[in-house]
């Protein structure tokens, strides 16, 4: 489907990345200086293993923080929101949790794989270790960077697998301006499940129903359709593509536009 929306740049993302890691280090700082991993040295009959494990436990939040949050905060990140840089899956509509899980996954891929690579070099007992350290760090680091800055939709090795791209969301309060309907004062809706969908699925909807119709583009309109089907799980009565889009549109304002 050909939807409108602006994709986020290499700069925003990196500079999301940078406060996300900004963050992550203040955490790792107070964790280690204040707390110090001592809290439990004094429980008594407390062995080696299980202070290695309230260790581990105590640095989940940074490991996991970019999958909770982008789950919790509807595809963002602190430094995604402060950018206001968002993730959705290729259509517009909002990834699934398998969708996040993957990109969270390989990130081990866009920027730890040097990881990977030094682990299994420093296993061949090589010299200057310390020296290609430093080089696999960087290249590891850079290879998200690369795959943003190169590939058409600004996806890193993640993205492209769970079909997600990252959009910039700065227009978000004129959404509202975009999806308003003609609605009569008699209107009555007809498919009450429009209100799962959000102010941008409905731009969007909008935006690509309206550019299909000019262009009698009805293969867009059929996978629109089904689109919406599938995300509002509606019992669709209108045998047009083009008559349940639209009501779909003016049902979505009718049920929002005292919210």
């Amino acid at each position: 489907m050909n939807i409108n929306f602006t994709l986020a740049n290499v700069g925003q993302r990196l500079l999301a990345f940078l406060i996300d890691n900004v963050l992550k280090f203040a955490y790792y700082y107070f964790a280690l200086y204040f707390l110090n991993f001592k809290l439990f040295e004094g429980i008594e009959h407390t062995d080696g293993w299980t202070l290695r494990a309230l260790d581990i436990l105590i640095f989940l939040p940074i490991t996991f923080y970019s999958l909770y949050t982008e789950i919790l905060m509807d595809g963002q990140t602190v430094g995604k929101r402060l950018l206001h840089l968002k993730v959705v899956n290729e259509d517009g509509f909002k990834p699934s949790i398998t969708d996040y899980v993957i990109r969270w996954f390989l990130r081990i891929v866009d920027f730890n794989l040097f990881i990977l690579l030094y682990v299994y070099i420093a296993s061949l007992g090589m010299d200057n270790q310390v020296m290609l350290f430093v080089v696999l760090f960087l290249f590891g680091k850079m290879i998200g960077f690369f795959l943003i800055l190169f590939t058409n939709k600004n996806q890193r090795f993640g993205d492209i697998i769970a079909n997600t791209i990252v959009i910039y969301t700065k227009d978000d309060v004129k959404f509202s301006e975009t999806i308003l309907e003609e609605l009569d004062t008699t209107y009555q809706p007809t498919y009450p499940n429009v209100i799962r969908l959000s102010d941008n699925d409905a731009r969007i909807i909008k935006d690509t129903f309206y550019s299909a119709k000019k262009f009698n583009d009805f293969k867009t309109l059929i996978k629109l359709r089904s689109k919406i089907l599938e995300v509002t799980e509606i019992k669709s009565i209108h045998k047009s593509d083009i008559e349940f889009i639209d009501t779909v549109l003016k049902d979505y304002n009718y049920y929002t536009q005292d919210m």
